[in-house]
């Protein structure tokens, strides 16, 4: 696992850090084809019950990445949301678009990217 993306008090460490390594797990042409698919640069801003924010990059742009701190060129989407709420939209038991209407989750940028945010974490749970 992938220490250096980890965050402690975080939960939705984990999945990020699982993130990064089906990344690794995917072939060439399937990551080209998820960066076809997505062709966006996310950055999550996580905060914790101790009000503690984490920022995580997962850039679906250029090479298929996931990494820890801002969005390095600069993100299409912004996704600000709780620690909890990134657990649940990963494990499927919330809709992304609900989290949106409840407030559970605030974008900056594009919009329409953020319901691709779906996709990669649903493509990267069946990887592994």
């Amino acid at each position: 696992m992938s220490d250096e993306i980890k965050a402690p008090g975080f939960k939705s460490s984990e999945l990020i850090a699982s993130l990064k390594d089906a990344f690794s797990k995917y072939s060439d042409a399937e990551k080209q084809s998820q960066i076809k698919k997505t062709n966006g640069i996310f950055e999550l801003q996580v905060t914790n019950g101790a009000k503690e924010t984490v920022t995580w990059t997962i850039d679906m742009k250029k090479e298929g990445s996931v990494y820890k701190g801002k969005a390095q060129p600069k993100a299409d989407v912004t996704i600000i949301l709780s620690d909890d709420t990134l657990v649940d939209l990963a494990e499927g038991k919330l809709n992304g678009q609900k989290a949106f209407m409840t407030g559970k989750l605030k974008t900056r940028g594009n919009m329409m990217l953020a319901t691709k945010l779906d996709g990669v974490l649903k493509g990267a749970k069946a990887k592994l």
